[in-house]
């Protein structure tokens, strides 16, 4: 991993998939409701933040990338909060509005630091609207040094494929943050992050490390990517490339408060860093290192470029 950070600044990402708005109610709990054995909540805070695809842009925008983001939202309140946040972020939109369908939120009750339920809003966005998707995509790519997909199966990457092919023919690192059990459709990509479950949906239980390698490099071979990056929760990661050793990276985790929007954080870091032309393996520590460090924050977090340097100064 490299001692110093890259220059982030002179990177761009450019952030494709769906966006989503990301509410929590916060309030405190006191007594049990008489109507139902539930706890009654009296809300006394709204906050809110970019989710999915959003929190990817901010992500990189947060290391002082210049982050620029296509995306799907309604006609609403909420893609106007949403709109609000990734500017103030400093995110660079390409929001089109699909009028017919609410933008994706989810609300969060939150007490006593405690997650009690969530509320999904959401309808998938079909493919008449996800049209525009590839025009704005490939009227951005020009600018961009490396691209994120970031797939929540919400119909924003309807056209997955020929965001793929856009973006190698421009000779682009393009990193997949995949959904699903048809990982075909991100073929041609430089490389995916699947979770340990989304990555044994598709080759199958692996029940041992061995098991691990061997299918990820006949996956790798299969659809023709030149890196596969597994995410394994307290096990960290491992990164396997083509023609190379595999990488093992422990978890920089020193307190997992939420999982929440992690693995957002790691393809902006990843994605980010070989904007900024790092290899693989370098972007990949960068982003394991990340990792660590919004696990230990609750809800959909960013991480700052003062967080990453004190987290790197704290492993060495």
């Amino acid at each position: 991993m490299p001692n110093i950070l890259p220059d982030f600044s002179a990177g761009r990402l450019l952030v494709i998939g769906d966006v989503m708005l990301d509410r929590y109610w916060h309030g405190s709990t006191t007594r049990i409701s008489p109507e139902a054995p539930v706890p009654v909540v009296k809300v006394e805070t709204d906050e809110f933040r970019a989710g999915g695809a959003g929190n990817v842009a901010l992500n990189a925008a947060s290391l002082g990338a210049c982050a620029e983001l296509v995306g799907l939202v309604g006609r609403d309140e909420p893609a106007r909060l949403l709109r609000e946040r990734l500017e103030h972020g400093g995110v660079l939109c390409r929001l089109l509005e699909a009028p017919q369908h609410p933008t994706i939120t989810k609300l969060r009750i939150i007490s006593r630091h405690q997650q009690l339920i969530r509320l999904d809003f959401e309808d998938n966005f079909a493919v008449l609207e996800s049209a525009g998707i590839e025009q704005s995509f490939e009227a951005a790519l020009p600018d961009a040094h490396a691209v994120v997909l970031s797939d929540y199966g919400k119909g924003t990457l309807a056209q997955v494929s020929s965001l793929i092919r856009l973006a190698r023919e421009r000779g682009l690192p393009v990193v997949v943050d995949p959904k699903g059990a048809d990982f075909g459709r991100y073929s041609g990509a430089t490389v995916i992050t699947p979770n340990m479950t989304e990555f044994e949906a598709v080759v199958g239980h692996c029940s041992d490390e061995a098991a691990v390698r061997s299918r990820g490099e006949a996956l790798i071979e299969a659809l023709g990517l030149e890196a596969l990056l597994i995410t394994r929760s307290e096990r960290g990661m491992t990164l396997l490339q083509k023609g190379q050793a595999a990488l093992d990276l422990p978890t920089r985790a020193r307190d997992v408060f939420d999982v929440t929007g992690a693995g957002d954080t790691v393809v902006a870091v990843l994605g980010t860093g070989l904007a900024c032309g790092l290899s693989m393996a370098d972007a990949t520590a960068l982003a394991n290192t990340a990792a660590g460090v919004v696990v230990g924050k609750l809800g959909t977090a960013t991480v700052s470029l003062a967080e990453l340097t004190a987290a790197l100064t704290a492993t060495h």
